[in-house]
Parts: structure tokens; C-alpha cells; sequence
């Protein structure tokens, strides 16, 4: 291609990491020249409210849907994480990268651990999924709305506003910021997010050679786990308003699938879990282990939990 590809970005200093890091990547394996097109999302702009209150994730990929529906960009770089389980029509992942650290983090300039927070202290997430396992451990603690990129969430921090913040590990390694992590989660004791550390390139689907050539890019392992997770979020309807985990090891030829869901107004009910296993070797046998482990789920009594997150 002689032309310019251009990649659609948030202009946040973790999306444009993101963006250069694949910039570079195709670069590097294709000789692309490759731009960048930084856009400002509905997601970055609307901070005083929860995500689940204003349209969920797919406010962070609207707009760079947009910018590749018109013709103004050809790919765009996501946290996985942060890509809805169905894609609008005219849209795929083309590519999955190798995944970064998928835990999560626990940051804080005076505390070493969640244990270390004395009775009621101040932590700060935008995400229910943490907030009903961080409850689960320490029902004592005062779990406070934390909005904004990275940095601002770092700042709110040092400006004493939280004790303590719950990150995602990736993002802070990315930025060279890993020496802020005074501990990480364990999945045992925080599952992680469907697709949490890994990387998505979309395209618009009738883009057939930046597909074939994108394609080569993909992390096999990691995509493979990531399908499995985001089955798992797909056959529940996972949402925002949603307090689901889904985390995929592999554990030689067989993927491990580990899910938890919580009730998104009762954090004191307990916290169901579920976890299947199975040899996997492409697509659809990922998505058969996700299915199952959902179904395994709301056999241990997922109903009402998804019903409350369903009307939030």
C-alpha cells in the first residue's frame, strides 16, 4: 500500500501508547506507512457520571467507528476490554495482540496492599466489577466512583482524594508507571475483565486486504482465550451495569475459563463463580467453553443478578 494508512486514537496518553505501539508493529512486519488520526470519544468527554448511566464502553469506540464508516481512518486500536461483545454490522477485530499483564493493581503512595487500608478507608474505581470483589474481602471499606484517564486517576490519588486506587495492570506498564503498583491481584482474589490487558484492531469488514494482512498479527493464544471470555460476557448480555469477570488461562492444551458475577446493588450477596475447561483449538471451540462456563453460571443462580443488571 503506498498510501497513508491511518489509524483511528483516543488522544489519552495510554491510547496513544497503543496506537504507536501498533504504528511501529506495522511499520516494522509490513513497511506500512502508517498515520495517526487522534479523536476526542463521548467516553473521555463525560466524566461526572458512571459509564453504565450513559451508554456503557461503546462510548470510548463510537466515534472512531465513525472516522473508519467514512473513510477518514482504516483501523482502530482498543483495549479489548473496552470493545462491546458485539461489534456494530459493517465492523470486525481483525487482530488480537499478545497480551500484556491481564490483573489488576493496587496502587497507593501510603498503603502496601488491601490488607495494609485501615477500617473505612477511601478507594477509588470506575469499575463494578471491582467494587463487588473488593467488598467481598473488606465490606468495611468505602468504594468511591473514580473517573477519567490514567493520569487524572493518578493525580486524584496523590492529591489525597482515595487511600488507595484499583488499576489495570497492563495500562501501567505500558506507561512505564509500574513502579506505582505497590501489589497486584491475583485472579483468585480479583478476576480480571473479559479481554482485560490485550489489544484489538478493528476495521471495517469489506476492507479484505487490510484484514489478510492484519491477520498475521494475531497472538493465537491470546485470542483464542479472549473469544472464550468475551462468550461468556455475550451469553450473559455483560454490560457496564454488569459486575462480571471472565479470565481464560491455558493449562497446556486445555483453556481454563474462570468466571465470577456479582449483584450490581447488593454487593452483600454473595459472589457466584463458575469455571470450565477444555481442549481448544480454534474459534468455535473457545466459544463452546465460554458458553458453557455462562450456562454453569445461571445454574448457580445467575437470574436475578442478571435481571437486576439488566433493569440498573
Amino acid at each position: 500500500m503506498d498510501e497513508t494508512t491511518l489509524i483511528a486514537t483516543r488522544e489519552s496518553r495510554l491510547a496513544l501508547w497503543q496506537a504507536e505501539h501498533v504504528q511501529a508493529l506495522l511499520a516494522q512486519t509490513f513497511g506500512m506507512p502508517v498515520g495517526l488520526l487522534g479523536m476526542t470519544t463521548r467516553g473521555d468527554q463525560i466524566l461526572d457520571r458512571a459509564l453504565a448511566k450513559v451508554g456503557g464502553k461503546g462510548l470510548f469506540v463510537k466515534e472512531l467507528e465513525t472516522a473508519l464508516e467514512q473513510g477518514r481512518a482504516q483501523l482502530a486500536v482498543h483495549s479489548l476490554k473496552d470493545v462491546p461483545m458485539e461489534l456494530p454490522a459493517g465492523f470486525v477485530l481483525a487482530a488480537v495482540l499478545e497480551r500484556e499483564d491481564p490483573r489488576d493493581a493496587f496502587v497507593s503512595s501510603r498503603y502496601d496492599g488491601l490488607a495494609a487500608l485501615p477500617q473505612g478507608a477511601r478507594v477509588g474505581t470506575s469499575s463494578l466489577r471491582r467494587v463487588v470483589q473488593l467488598l467481598a474481602r473488606r465490606p468495611d471499606l468505602q468504594v468511591l466512583p473514580l473517573r477519567g484517564n490514567l493520569d487524572t486517576r493518578l493525580r486524584k490519588l496523590d492529591e489525597g482524594e482515595y487511600d488507595a486506587i484499583v488499576l489495570a495492570a497492563a495500562g501501567l506498564k505500558r506507561l512505564g508507571l509500574a513502579a506505582r503498583i505497590r501489589a497486584v491481584f491475583e485472579p483468585e482474589a480479583m478476576l480480571p475483565a473479559a479481554g482485560q490487558g490485550a489489544l484489538g484492531i478493528e476495521v471495517r469488514s469489506d476492507a479484505a486486504e487490510l484484514r489478510a494482512q492484519l491477520a498475521a498479527l494475531t497472538h493465537r493464544p491470546t485470542w483464542l482465550a479472549v473469544h472464550a471470555e468475551r462468550a461468556v460476557s455475550r451469553s450473559l448480555a455483560g454490560s457496564c451495569s454488569m459486575p462480571l469477570a471472565a479470565h481464560a488461562r491455558w493449562q497446556g492444551s486445555l483453556l481454563r475459563v474462570d468466571t465470577l458475577l456479582g449483584h450490581p446493588q447488593q454487593a452483600a450477596l454473595p459472589l457466584l463463580r463458575a469455571s470450565a475447561e477444555a481442549p481448544v483449538a480454534d474459534e468455535a471451540a473457545a466459544e463452546a467453553l465460554g458458553e458453557r462456563a455462562a450456562a454453569l453460571l445461571r445454574e448457580q443462580g445467575a437470574a436475578p443478578y442478571l435481571q437486576a443488571a439488566a433493569a440498573a
